[in-house]
């Protein structure tokens, strides 16, 4: 490389180490100011500047016009000396009152001043006032010298540290000791206390944090990579969290005050909250993907939103969106994301998420340990809501306990699909539209913005990609399992077999798969629902849905989840039966949901506890009947179908919201929780019907019903006489003709 190519790179620039125009003290940091030095030394630097005037000009003031009366002296004229004579006799000036006034002399700094001092403040004075202070009045803040052995000490006690429990600052420094003696010798010179504190401050931080914290700090600073993420456009990052409801609502079944869980999908970038989920227990893995499935699909409209709440953004018209979704389309963005951020929570963390984020090609990535501002955005979303949205709403529980009111549960007015039912209208048709003035974007700090026109100005600039995923997303995003199929009983998940007209074709067959589920078939399964699994065909791919082989008719058979199976399975295994078929499985599992008790026993037998499970279970299989696509879709003609929806959306008053999710699609609604009393009786009917079921397989053939007493005495005594040769009518007729004899 040529001396002018090196001048010339625009990542060459001069080194603050060999500057020439810059102070000692100054080289390698920022410039030294008047403003850092004390107001005595600011005092001893006009002092010296006096001195220097007059070893320049011959006047303290350096103006002539502005001389003393005795100025100038002889030894200072300029017409009579030059410069290099008038800084001797300085420097003997200086020296001779040093002598005289020792005290003095140090404590304005002029004690020791010689004929080179004099050369170096007349060259510092260039560089202004400051020139003339002493570079050991600002030297480096470190001022300690660490050597190579005390620095390797430090590191080798900062990494044991890290793995024991918490130390003192003197347990460190006794270890630090030890390793310098065993390593080095006793010959080393350690530092004091009081210096080995301030350097593992400097270097290592405050000690005041929790150790499994520090440990959690340490391990994220060795896989830091020291890059920020700038967030341009939608769905670039997508924040996910979950927190408890801070409003008691009512469960559907049995109408008690219950807590629930409410997970968000906020778009960093715009703010906007892309999708929500309610649920009675703890998110699983399953509803995390159900969310994400949310994310990438347009929310339908709900029969009383009006025309202020359809899809109005710019660019893209509200009926292609409804032509290529088979429904009227809100105002509220959709997109598939690139990044999803989420804490370290276990439901984040196992093998079904992984294989959710091939199938909707994302990355669910656990935002950093002791990083708030990695998932910042969404847990001020969460105060936000809080405050705007469920402070006003009845039974709500406030921020700490000693601000709750008597009794929350009490005050619970809103069921939980009214509950999600309000959040719905509250994001598309308040948060939405709300002006934020912190989260305006870098191309417009100081304009006003909203969710929606910061979505709407981004299609403006790069475009929208309209896609839209298909109804059999919901089955690729359900947990898989690797079985075989059975020839004659289909496939066994969980305990529990499934058949259905699907497997005929591959039954007793081997599937082609390879790997580490050879000869395997790959069922899916719906946790939140065990009733049906399914199947997708390996030849025409298309999904069909097995049915669990012990369930009744559709609609007959109560909603149950995993832990009810595992209860019915642990009552078998205490009853020591082993059941051959699904057949002996379901009183049992019917007497488990139902309780096999009269209907008004329900609210004294069963506890809280017992009714939240079974209106957890009902939720769930709601849930779960709301995200599987509907079997009938009628593509050809939206938009006609679009404006009869719209006609009867107007025409008709707004029906109440059954079920509870986000984004139910085209079988929002269907499905109907029951209540408590009908529940029972739902489990009490079953029982009768299965009981039926099982008499009449046992008799196949009605057996002829049995003959009366009396015929069966007459057929054998041998005192019966013989019946006469007469007809009925004529035997009818002489008993009327005896009857009269006797009354005469």
């Amino acid at each position: 490389m040529s001396l002018s190519d090196l001048i010339h790179r625009p990542d060459c620039r001069p080194s603050t180490r060999t500057r020439t125009d810059l102070p000692a003290a100054s080289r390698g940091r920022q410039p030294k100011t008047m403003e850092d030095l004390t107001p005595e030394q600011r005092r001893n630097v006009m002092r010296r500047l006096d001195h220097v005037r007059e070893v320049n000009t011959g006047f303290r003031s350096g103006d002539p016009l502005a001389a003393l009366p005795h100025e100038p002296l002889p030894q200072y004229d300029p017409e009579t000396t030059t410069l290099t004579q008038r800084r001797h006799a300085k420097a003997a000036e200086l020296h001779k009152a040093a002598a005289e006034d020792p005290d003095g002399a140090k404590e304005h700094a002029l004690h020791q001043v010689s004929f080179r001092t004099l050369v170096r403040w007349g060259q510092g004075l260039r560089c202004g006032l400051i020139g003339l202070a002493d570079d050991r009045w600002l030297r480096e803040a470190s001022g300690r010298r660490i050597s190579a052995e005390i620095r390797e000490a430090l590191f080798a006690v900062r990494t044991e540290t890290l793995r024991r429990s918490k130390l003192t600052a003197k347990d460190r420094e006794f270890l630090i000791h030890q390793y310098v003696r065993e390593v080095f010798g006793a010959d080393v010179e350690i530092p004091s206390y009081d210096t080995l504190k301030r350097v593992w401050r400097e270097w290592f931080g405050s000690t005041g944090a929790r150790q499994r914290y520090v440990r959690s700090a340490a391990k994220a600073q060795q896989l830091a990579t020291g890059r920020h993420v700038v967030v341009h456009r939608p769905g670039q990052v997508v924040a996910l969290d979950t927190t408890v409801l801070p409003v008691k609502v009512l469960e559907d079944v049995f109408g008690d005050p219950v807590s629930v869980h409410l997970t968000l999908a906020l778009d960093v970038y715009t703010h906007s909250i892309v999708a929500f989920r309610l649920s009675l227990v703890s998110d699983a893995s399953i509803d995390v993907a159900m969310v994400l499935r949310d994310v990438m699909m347009p929310l339908p409209m709900r029969p009383d939103w009006g025309e202020d709440m359809e899809w109005a953004y710019p660019g893209l018209p509200g009926m292609v969106v409804a032509e290529f979704a088979g429904h009227e389309v809100a105002g509220l963005p959709f997109f598939a994301p690139e990044t999803v951020t989420t804490d370290h929570g276990s439901v984040y963390r196992n093998h079904h998420l992984v294989e959710v984020q091939r199938i909707i090609k994302t990355n669910i990535k656990p935002s950093r340990v002791l990083r708030p501002q990695d998932k910042q955005a969404v847990e001020r979303t969460f105060g936000g809501v809080q405050s705007l949205l469920f402070a006003k709403l009845l039974g709500y529980q406030g921020v700490d306990t000693a601000d709750r009111g008597t009794d929350p549960e009490a005050d619970a007015c809103l069921t939980v699909a009214e509950m999600e039912h309000v959040i719905a209208t509250w994001i598309v048709k308040v948060w939405q539209n709300r002006r934020f003035d912190s989260y305006a974007p870098s191309w417009d700090p100081g304009g006003d913005h909203s969710p929606n026109s910061l979505f709407a100005a981004s299609m403006h600039q790069g475009g929208f990609a309209l896609r839209i995923p298909s109804p059999d997303l919901y089955y690729q995003l359900l947990p898989t399992h690797r079985v075989m199929i059975h020839g004659k009983r289909g496939v066994k998940i969980k305990n529990l077999w499934y058949d259905g007209p699907a497997l005929d074709p591959y039954r007793g067959q081997l599937s082609s798969r390879g790997g580490r589920a050879k000869n395997k078939y790959v069922i899916h399964r719906d946790p939140r629902d065990p009733c049906l699994v399914f199947f997708q065909d390996p030849r025409t791919h298309d999904w069909h849905t097995l049915r669990w082989v012990g369930l009744p008719d559709e609609g007959e058979m109560p909603a149950f989840s995993d832990a009810r199976v595992r209860d019915a399975m642990r009552e078998l295994r205490r009853r020591g039966l082993a059941p051959k078929a699904d057949t002996e499985l379901l009183p049992i599992l019917l007497e488990l949901i139902g309780r096999n008790i009269p209907v008004s026993q329900w609210p004294t037998q069963l506890s809280k506890k017992e009714r939240t499970e079974h209106a957890r279970e009902m939720a769930q299989a709601a849930a779960a009947a709301a995200d599987r696509p509907s079997a009938a879709t009628d593509a050809t003609d939206a938009t006609d179908a679009t404006d009869k929806k719209r006609r009867k959306r107007q025409a008709s008053p707004p029906p109440v919201v059954t079920v509870p999710t986000a984004r139910a699609g085209s079988d929002h609604g269907r499905v109907i929780p029951l209540r408590w009393k009908e529940r029972a009786q739902q489990g009490e009917d079953a029982v009768t019907r299965e009981r039926q079921r099982r008499r009449e397989a046992a008799v196949p053939v009605q057996p002829a019903p049995p003959p009366d007493l009396s015929e069966r005495l007459r057929a054998s005594s041998l005192m019966a006489l013989p019946d006469d040769d007469f007809d009925d009518e004529q035997r009818g007729a002489t008993s009327a003709t005896a009857e009269e004899e006797a009354s005469q």
